[in-house]
């Protein structure tokens, strides 16, 4: 079975591809010819992922599936959610999101916060959604090199270290996109003969 992932980030294609058992082929954007920019214009993390995975579908042809992420943090009455990639502006930049949540977090003393990430698949016509909770809360200072985006300032609950300082195999099996993975991952397991 081959299967595109509608991604760009070369880091989501890194943490998916240690998930995904060695029956699927996984194929990027770049393998199928994609280089320009997929919408993503809804106003939930749900109807991106959708969005992205129909945009792929209608336009390449390929089964595939996408991703949505959101960080939600609970004193910012779940900001910045859909809007995570550009919290601090179009440009996208990690470190610029990092500065602003800290900054707006300054004063706060409840910091629980949750990533939630939305997968779905389209495959042979039908839609499915796979969605992964991580449970947690917002350090006040980075630690952590590993991963990417929001990882260094993220502890999951029950944990000492942020994701940005766990290996990758730990993080993708308490971590919000392997819990999806692993649904998706099991719903593609039972299509099998």
């Amino acid at each position: 079975m081959k299967l595109v992932f509608a991604t760009n980030n070369q880091n989501k294609i890194k943490e998916v591809q240690t998930l995904i058992p060695s029956h699927i082929t996984l194929l990027s954007l770049a393998d199928i010819k994609c280089f320009e920019d997929i919408p993503e214009t809804q106003p939930t993390i749900e109807g991106n992922a959708i969005q992205k995975a129909n945009y792929i579908k209608e336009h390449y042809g390929f089964d595939c599936f996408a991703d949505d992420t959101g960080l939600e943090v609970d004193a910012l009455n779940g900001a910045p959610g859909v809007y995570s990639a550009r919290y601090a502006g179009p440009q996208r930049s990690s470190k610029d999101n990092i500065k602003k949540l800290l900054t707006d977090l300054d004063c706060a003393t409840h910091r629980t916060a949750n990533f939630k990430t939305v997968i779905a698949l389209s495959l042979k016509n039908i839609m499915k959604t796979f969605t992964g909770i991580c449970d947690g809360e917002i350090t006040t200072t980075e630690h952590g090199t590993d991963g990417f985006g929001y990882d260094p300032i993220f502890k999951p609950t029950g944990n000492t270290q942020t994701f940005a300082e766990m290996p990758l195999s730990k993080k993708n099996t308490i971590g919000h996109r392997g819990k999806a993975v692993s649904l998706l991952v099991e719903y593609l397991n039972n299509l099998q003969p």
